[in-house]
């Protein structure tokens, strides 16, 4: 296996959205988890890439995203998760992080072909980008108690395909740059 990016998947999110009051626990149980994935990986040089949705705001700019989550009554799930000056920030529009985003360049650029998927949604978000990253001949890691979801049983279900259908390595966070 080559480089490895963390790549953090709509965390940067204000939770005033469809299903957002579905999603907010399983949000709140990962949030430390991921925190602790990126303290790790930032220890290591590991790239940290957010891929965030734009939520239909189409003049903004990630740190425009970032100051309105924060401003927000959920600024606590976003706080922890806070990028840094050297983390990467790609915008989309839709679920996969690929979808007409610059994220496969980014990633060749950077000489990765590892990702280390974590956030939300589960069944959505995550399963359509680590279907993407697959069919791009790249290697998926999904920590399943990094990931987020509004439907347990689809998350359930999403986690299985990525594994038997996507040879994605799903494991627990703690398995990834233990300390």
């Amino acid at each position: 296996m080559g480089r490895a990016a963390l790549i953090v998947i709509d965390m940067i999110n204000t939770y005033d959205h469809q299903d957002a009051e579905l999603l907010m626990p399983a949000a709140e149980s990962v949030v430390p988890v991921i925190s602790g994935l990126l303290y790790r990986a930032r220890r290591r040089d590991v790239p940290v890439i957010y891929v965030n949705d734009n939520f239909g705001e189409w003049r903004s700019h990630h740190g425009e995203l970032l100051d309105k989550a924060l401003a927000g009554p959920h600024a606590h799930l976003v706080e922890p998760l806070r990028p840094t000056d050297s983390s990467l920030f790609v915008v989309k529009a839709r679920h996969s992080i690929f979808f007409e985003t610059p994220l496969h360049y980014l990633l060749h650029q950077q000489g990765v072909d590892r990702l280390v998927l974590c956030g939300q949604v589960t069944e959505q978000c995550v399963l359509y980008s680590a279907l993407d990253a697959h069919i791009r001949h790249l290697d998926v890691v999904v920590p399943r108690d990094a990931v987020a979801h509004i439907h347990a049983d689809l998350a359930d279900a999403a986690l299985r395909m990525m594994e038997r259908n996507m040879s994605a390595h799903v494991c627990a966070s703690d398995d990834l740059w233990a300390e």
